[in-house]
């Protein structure tokens, strides 16, 4: 057995320590029951200022956080390093390559990975942005473009070196495309000789016929003003049929471009295509009961991105974002809670509620979209409002001093 626990206490396994699976541990802090969390890597990482660490604006140690150094003092939590690859519902346990771990109450909250939508080799031609691994690669690939086209003696060489292609016009890719463009105008254009890096081309792809799908119309249109003003192309109901390591087409159309970016689609963790007889969508999401267990097995819970889950009360899909991972984590365990200070008495498990804290993305300095409730913001204000939530919901102190002054410093 992998990690088997000692003593008479239930055990709560969760897998992921992102918002979620951070969120699930922190509930049960008082509960008399031993917890387990496992995660294939030893950091907790906020996942929102990603593209930052891509675009050299932050360091990785800025945003990720040691998943012991968090859970510390929650003295019935333990940490374990590990790759899940199953979970056999038969059986109650967590299945890795070395053996198996028992549980009674599961918590999966591993997120999601890229999707290619069937092209998965479209992958080593264009990274996506989803961990410190892929941000740092991202960040070589920027830098190194400009160095590339510093010492490029042909004009064409040179051109597809300064031409960077993002994939994906939802927050992750227009905060990409908005930080790269940054760069090449402002920030180091005074850095090189022989190239200007002003003229670097930054073109934002998007299927549908907006940017921001999950945003107002109205933000959607200004962020694409806002983008355009900064000198990004954006191309709506543009939908790419082939990547190559020098080039992406979008129909019949080929453009070169040495740098090609990831952001248009994300599928769950493969562990949901584990469980026998659990339905999934199309994304691999599980689909949930209304208090976001699966069904048929009410000690095993699913959350985040790996849930295809409906707010109890309206019925609308609960998002892809930190903040409905964050709330389901902690509805969870709310109700593991409950269940294990009751035992052997039948509750009236409640609903999952998603509660909307607002949307917002960043386009570049001073240059925002947000909403909040009923209101839409831009510009300054929202750019403003936008840097202060992110700050806040730093898990560590030091992380949110170091960000600030980084933020201060550029």
């Amino acid at each position: 057995m992998i990690g088997s626990t000692t003593g008479s206490k239930p055990h709560v396994v969760i897998v992921g320590g992102g918002f979620g699976g951070l969120q699930a541990a922190k509930a049960l802090a008082d509960s008399d029951v031993s917890v387990t969390l496992v995660d294939r890597r030893n950091h907790h990482l906020f996942q929102p200022l990603l593209y930052q660490v891509a675009t050299a604006a932050l360091s990785p140690a800025d945003i990720a956080s040691p998943i012991r150094g968090l859970l510390h003092q929650q003295k019935n939590c333990r940490v374990v390093l590990g790759q899940a690859t199953g979970v056999d519902l038969a059986k109650n346990e967590l299945v890795f390559d070395e053996g198996a771990m028992p549980f009674d109450w599961l918590v999966l909250a591993a997120g999601a990975r890229h999707s290619y939508f069937g092209n998965d080799h479209w992958e080593k031609f264009a990274p996506g942005l989803k961990s410190v691994e892929d941000a740092t690669e991202i960040r070589r690939r920027i830098l190194l473009a400009f160095e590339n086209a510093e010492h490029e003696g042909d004009d064409a060489s040179r051109k597809a070196a300064l031409t960077f292609a993002i994939v994906g016009g939802g927050p992750t890719g227009v905060e990409l495309a908005g930080a790269i463009k940054e760069i090449a105008a402002k920030t180091i254009p005074r850095d090189f000789r022989n190239i200007d890096t002003r003229t670097t081309r930054v073109l934002l792809f998007e299927a549908s016929d907006r940017l921001l799908g999950a945003f107002d119309p109205k933000s959607s249109e200004q962020a694409r003003k806002d983008l355009e003003q900064m000198g990004v192309e954006v191309r709506l109901n543009a939908r790419i049929t082939d990547i190559h390591e020098h080039s992406i087409e979008i129909g019949e159309e080929t453009i070169q471009a040495n740098n090609v970016f990831w952001a248009a689609g994300v599928q769950a963790s493969r562990l949901t295509k584990t469980m026998e007889g659990v339905e999934t969508d199309r994304a691999g999401r599980v689909i949930v009961e209304p208090d976001l267990s699966v069904p048929g097995h009410r000690n095993v819970f699913v959350v985040g991105d790996m849930a295809a889950a409906k707010s109890a009360d309206t019925d609308k899909p609960v998002p892809g974002v930190a903040q409905g991972a964050l709330q389901g984590g902690r509805h969870v365990g709310r109700i593991i809670a409950k269940e294990l200070a009751n035992p052997g008495v039948e509750i009236d498990r409640p609903g999952f509620v998603y509660k909307d804290k607002g949307s917002m993305a960043t386009i570049g300095r001073a240059r925002a979209v947000a909403e909040i409730g009923k209101r839409r913001m831009h510009g300054f204000i929202a750019w403003f409002l936008w840097c202060v939530i992110h700050v806040a919901f730093l898990v560590e102190f030091k992380n949110r001093a170091a960000v600030m002054l980084s933020w201060i410093w550029n």
